[in-house]
């Protein structure tokens, strides 16, 4: 069902709503880079990727074989129109004007300043274990720190991962995301570059966050880092991933992809604050498979992009895994985010907990697309999933499309949906304690927001109330 709601102060002027600030995230530097590829999709051009990482053979036959697929696989044929995305004016691969480097010093100092003013050397020293901060194609720092080494955690980019534990890598790289699994996914295979792997041994609790963070600076490219995590049995991680990009009047494009393998025992959380720019398209797939008592939570805010699609996927493999996913949309003037979650319950005693907030204002849409599937053999699952939307307009839009495909009798499946708008009598009642009604409104959807807020680490739940801060005009009375 499509809704839109109407918001009047008590004189029947209609409130406005200003767009959020985010002029932080729009620094633009040089467009400085040591290689660029051609614009569009080739085969020679995946060919020169290739050769400019050093790649090993096999990898260069994935790549080769994934783009064979995305030639060969269709657009989507629901959600939102993506007429906008030209792949021949795309650039595929932007290699950064330098090496990766240990020390923030050794950065140049237009790449760190941007770094510096996103506040993320800040965030390494007060509360992190490790960091990697991604520039375009490549990722330009990675440090961890020295205890988690000794305690054999591997926390390093993808393309010395490939160098350094190819065997592992091997293994599991895109088995989880098959690049036959839809056609950004293809084209991720075929071209991406950066990201993150981590591999915490069995046992091991890193009872500090790792973080990783990607900038994509360069106009009209493409942004497509690939993230593996592996956490064994018993063993504890919480992953944090940063984004954020300048606004260009050109398109962008993010198609990133993440694969979490959660062992037997094992506890991951996974956090994300994506703030892309106005003008870039973010078609990422993110998708995690749990052993058995196994346990993923998801925590997400998706506040940039023109269009989004991003459905972040548990499939709960084992006999009692536990999935988690928390998350709040904000989709102001020209955007389309539509987001959402995918559950499969594919073994007994098997739990999903789904918890979903969106925001929309200035004729925004925000989408919950979701879908919950219970396998025959998945007897005593439980899930429960509720959807609320704040719409700020009469000109706004919020639809929420769930899907439960339930093949057992023997489950507990829950599905609450709510829309709102922000009260008149709230207004009133919270302005005849002295408050004025832009902050008065501001607390209603700061309050709105809080329960995802106080589920981000300090640093994220700070820059997540500051992307969500609405400055509101007009008067009563």
């Amino acid at each position: 069902m499509r809704r839109k709601a109407w918001l009047f102060n008590m004189d029947k002027k209609k409130t406005f709503v200003e767009d959020i600030d985010r002029s932080i995230y729009d620094i633009r530097n040089e467009d400085r880079y040591s290689y660029k590829s051609d614009k569009g999709l080739t085969r020679d051009i995946i060919i020169e990727i290739s050769k400019q990482k050093n790649e090993p053979k096999w990898m260069l036959d994935f790549r080769l074989k994934s783009l064979e697929t995305y030639e060969n696989t269709a657009l989507p044929t629901w959600g939102p129109n993506l007429d906008d995305l030209d792949m021949d004016n795309i650039v595929t691969y932007v290699k950064p004007d330098t090496e990766m480097k240990g020390t923030w010093e050794e950065i140049p100092s237009e790449i760190k300043d941007t770094f510096v003013k996103l506040g993320i050397p800040k965030a390494e020293h007060e509360y992190l274990a490790g960091v990697g901060a991604q520039y375009d194609s490549e990722v330009v720092y990675h440090s961890i720190k020295e205890e988690l080494v000794k305690q054999g955690v591997i926390y390093s980019d993808m393309e010395s991962a490939i160098r350094d534990y190819e065997d592992i890598v091997k293994e599991y790289f895109m088995k989880l995301v098959p690049p036959n699994d839809h056609k950004f996914v293809a084209l991720h295979g075929a071209v991406w570059s950066g990201g993150s792997f981590v591999y915490v041994p069995e046992g091991v609790e890193v009872d500090i966050p790792l973080q990783s963070y990607f900038r994509s600076n360069s106009p009209g490219a493409g942004q497509f880092e690939h993230t593996l995590i592996i956490v064994e049995k018993g063993a504890k991680l919480h992953f944090i991933e940063g984004c954020s990009a300048p606004k260009y009047s050109v398109t962008n494009l993010h198609a990133g992809c993440v694969e979490l393998y959660v062992k037997e025992d094992a506890t991951l959380r996974y956090s994300t604050i994506e703030n892309w720019s106005r003008n870039m398209m973010n078609l990422n797939t993110k998708r995690a498979v749990v052993d058995k008592n196994g346990s993923i939570e998801w925590i997400s805010g998706s506040f940039g992009s023109k269009v989004s699609m991003l459905y972040p996927m548990s499939i709960l493999k084992g006999e009692g895994a536990r999935s988690e996913f928390t998350s709040i949309t904000f989709a102001g003037k020209g955007q389309i985010l539509d987001t959402g979650t995918k559950v499969v319950h594919s073994a007994p005693y098997t739990s999903s907990t789904i918890n979903t907030k969106s925001i929309s204002k200035g004729g925004g849409q925000a989408i919950y697309r979701g879908s919950v599937t219970v396998t025959p053999n998945a007897h005593h699952s439980k899930s429960t999933i509720s959807c609320e939307s704040l719409m700020m307009d009469d000109i706004s839009v919020s639809d929420t499309i769930p899907v439960l495909d339930i093949m057992n009798d023997e489950v507990e499946i829950g599905h609450e949906a709510k829309i709102g708008k922000i009260s008149d009598d709230t207004i009133f009642y919270l302005m005849s304690r002295g408050i004025s009604e832009e902050e008065a409104k501001a607390m209603i959807v700061r309050g709105f927001a809080e329960p995802i807020a106080k589920e981000l680490p300090l640093e994220y739940a700070v820059e997540m109330n500051n992307l969500i801060k609405l400055e509101l005009e007009g008067s009563i009375g």
